[in-house]
């Protein structure tokens, strides 16, 4: 798996790399919308499985290999299924024993498979850090849940065929009442294949986020936040995982629930999630290895706010022979029927299978059909932007095609189009694909193509990355986003990233339409990206320095003690004209480099203005928000400590802001408090800490503490929560405190949770500016066992 890692050697090779080029417009005219990406991770095994490639909403990359832990899990009493086993091995009948040795699930002598078969990304806040975690099937049909509760250190949470195989165990392997006693032989070939085929995982899809009530001591009902996990088993049961949020455990499994699809030879299965007038809709989608798609009803009563279907819906029912491999289900607004619709796409071989679902006054419409013509060999894998504007499909004939989605007045259309790969991807074999969620990047996962009509002798597997639109594109999408979270845009703001590193300057275009929208309407969205390309036009005027810092040198100084000897007259003469030379060669070289280096300063100077100026607004602005929460206490939990007074004291010190709205709610605060002061006091000499910074507190002894940027109350343990794009820190919050809160700077909804941060980290945190680097500025693999 791909886990996403800061590397600054790797952005400032980049930035070197590109400091040399054209920083005119012709050098982004002629680059176009896809162009190939650093850095291109080399893989230390093959990949594996259905979909090699997925990108999660937290922007990590997991990558499927065949570097697994091989792990065979019982389906019965140990000597009966090794006795069970024996006698089939040297059956006389070749039904039964050519079809036990040729199966490696039941039989792992005949050699057990090595890798990952699938990996799923859950949403976001899933984890203690409101992050995403990943399940995990390898090819020997083992399914755990991993987490990264530290940097790239993913630690296994739950074993769930462990915990299913315990679960069967106790109701006598039956989807029925536990007492039933079951006369089943396990010397029978079909009951010994029907035990395995329940217990063997063949995909899994997490839901979105939903809400459950539960009952307290009090008797009072209580909000609790849930997701589902759907495992689809090879006999076509459909196994449903209610976890409570965040997940750690196994006490965190709320309900476990087994549902008969009746489908034979499942293949595939993705969630359909529906909202029509208020009302959300939930089943899931099953596909057949033999051609038939259906919707099945998912029972959600202990879901808040959720309804399912009536019956099954039936979406491809020709029994045809074709695999359905991949399925992915999108909601999409309908232009003429001014409503919601669900889009379902699917691949069928070298096709791909859409289907149009729609609710009216008649009931739910149902609109199917094909997209032929794409590929000459099977689609290997499919991916789709979060706002369904764009499908990706690749075959392993090394061609991507581009599928947009155009409406007519009662079905709809595709438009076709071949992605042009640049130079090092095209040619190459693909094994998957995986865009980014808003369309910025595409990873893909390749090894060498033929060459001269020869396959190559040693193949090496490697990710690229490769953008799906122009820095340009990406900063009108930002402008008139509907999401208002630079978080969840990470792919597309690495793009403005990449042009302002480049060029060393903001685009006019965007300059102008960033300061007409922020004097207009005080979007905190919009500051908040003014101050992201703010600090990145900083970080690209910095100096590269020539060697990585983290790289020791050994080079010893030593000093140069020249020859006593005298030369020839001739030699000296010589020497000396050479040494002038050179002498008024660095002399011209060094005023030009300070001059060059002062006109830098000076806009380095302007620019750390601008910088203040925008972090000055937005935090006057986050403090009249929290002012606002303590007056109304709407949010603020019991063991929060907000500072008031200092707040107010800080906002009614500039002379200059004319703030009416401060001024009023200031004056709503002060008269609530009646005169009454709260200081904050040095944790070490308990003096006074002054509210004069709203970045530290200094005691009058020179104690020095930062303060939290949510709260603004001094942060005096050595354990507190990071944005993850390094731009602030706030205090660990109490067990009933909301998880997840938003950065007043940057937008960012999840933190770093209990991170002990050293004098070195919080010096790095405190000089650079953020985005030190994205998700694929440098990447760093780490293997998920």
């Amino acid at each position: 798996m791909a886990a996403s890692e800061s590397n600054r050697a790797v952005e400032e090779g980049e930035s070197a790399s590109t400091e040399k080029r054209e920083t005119n417009g012709d050098f982004w005219a002629g680059l176009g919308p896809i162009v190939r990406r650093e850095p291109v991770v080399k893989l230390l095994s093959p990949v594996s499985g259905l979909e090699a490639l997925t990108w999660s909403e937290d922007h990590r990359l997991a990558v499927s290999t065949v570097n697994s832990v091989s792990v065979m899990e019982l389906v019965g009493p140990e000597d009966k299924v090794k006795s069970a086993k024996q006698k089939f091995e040297n059956s006389d009948d070749p039904s039964v024993r050519q079809v036990f040795l040729l199966d490696r699930v039941i039989n792992p002598q005949g050699g057990a498979l090595r890798g990952m078969k699938y990996t799923s990304w859950s949403p976001l806040g899933c984890d203690e850090n409101g992050r995403c975690v990943l399940a995990c099937l390898t090819l020997d049909c083992r399914l755990t849940v991993q987490s990264c509760h530290k940097r790239l250190r993913w630690t296994q949470v739950l074993n769930l065929t462990e915990l299913y195989g315990d679960m069967l165990k106790s109701r006598n392997y039956s989807n029925g009442n536990a007492s039933e006693t079951l006369q089943e032989d396990l010397e029978d070939f079909e009951v010994l294949q029907s035990r395995y085929q329940m217990q063997t995982p063949v995909r899994m899809e997490w839901s979105s986020l939903c809400n459950t009530q539960q009952i307290q001591s009090n008797n009072e009902c209580k909000n609790v936040g849930t997701v589902l996990l759907a495992v689809l088993m090879e006999n076509g049961d459909l196994v449903v995982w209610q976890f409570c949020l965040p997940i750690q455990g196994k006490e965190s499994v709320i309900s476990c629930n087994t549902i008969k699809s009746d489908v034979s030879s499942p293949s595939v299965l993705a969630w359909w999630e529906y909202e029509h007038s208020g009302r959300k809709m939930s089943g899931l989608i099953v596909g057949s290895t033999v051609g038939p798609v259906k919707i099945l009803p998912v029972n959600l009563k202990a879901v808040k706010g959720y309804f399912t279907l009536r019956q099954p819906v039936v979406l491809w029912q020709d029994t045809d022979n074709i695999p359905v491999n991949n399925i992915k289900c999108v909601t999409l607004f309908h232009p003429a029927q001014k409503c919601n619709c669900s889009l379902v796409v699917a691949t069928r071989g070298p096709y791909v299978f859409w289907c149009l679902l729609l609710i009216s006054k008649a009931g739910l419409n149902v609109h199917n059909s094909h997209v032929t013509g794409l590929h000459s060999t099977p689609i290997t894998s499919l991916s789709i932007t979060y706002n369904g504007k764009a499908v990706y499909t690749s075959s392993l004939d090394g061609t991507v095609k581009r599928l947009t989605p155009v409406f007519t007045d009662t079905a709809i259309v595709f438009k076709q189009q071949e992605v042009e790969l640049p130079e090092g991807v095209r040619g190459c074999r693909l094994h998957g694909i995986a865009s980014s969620p808003n369309g910025g990047y595409m990873a893909v996962a390749t090894t060498e193509g033929m060459l001269n009509g020869l396959h190559p002798v040693v193949r090496t597997n490697l990710v690229q990355f490769i953008t799906l639109m122009t820095p340009d594109e990406a900063g009108a999408k930002l402008l008139e986003s509907q999401v208002q979270s630079l978080y969840k845009q990470v792919d597309l703001l690495d793009l403005l990233r990449w042009r302002v590193m480049n060029d060393k300057k903001i685009s006019q275009f965007l300059q102008e339409e960033l300061d007409e929208k922020t004097s207009t309407s005080n979007s905190m969205y919009l500051w908040r990206l003014k101050l992201f390309l703010l600090r990145v036009l900083y970080q690209s005027l910095q100096k590269v320095p020539v060697e990585a810092r983290w790289r020791p040198t050994h080079e010893d100084s030593k000093a140069f003690l020249p020859d006593d000897t005298e030369g020839e007259p001739a030699e000296a003469s010589t020497a000396d004209c050479s040494v002038a030379a050179d002498t008024s060669e660095m002399v011209e070289t060094n005023t030009k480099e300070a001059e060059g280096a002062t006109d830098d300063d000076e806009r380095i100077s302007e620019i750390t203005a601008w910088i203040e100026e925008v972090e000055s607004h937005l935090t006057r602005e986050h403090m009249k928000k929290v002012l606002g929460e303590v007056y109304m206490h709407t949010v603020i939990t019991e063991n929060t400590s907000i500072p008031a007074k200092g707040i107010c004291d800080f906002l009614s010190s500039d002379p200059t802001n004319d703030d009416r709205a401060a001024k009023v709610l200031i004056g709503h605060i002060m008269k609530k408090m009646n005169k009454q002061t709260f200081p904050e006091y040095c944790s070490l000499c308990k003096e006074v800490l002054p509210f004069t910074d709203r970045k530290q507190a200094v005691c009058s002894h020179g104690h020095i503490w930062l303060r939290c940027v949510r709260s603004f109350q001094v942060c005096q343990s050595v354990t507190y929560r990071r944005c993850l794009l390094q731009d602030s820190i706030a205090s660990v919050p109490q067990p009933e405190a909301e998880r997840g809160k938003k950065f007043a700077k940057c937008g960012g909804e999840t933190v770093m949770a209990g991170q002990i941060l050293t004098e070195e980290e919080e010096s790095i945190s405190r000089r650079e500016p953020w985005p030190v680097a994205m998700p694929w500025a440098g990447l760093s693999s780490t293997q998920v066992g």
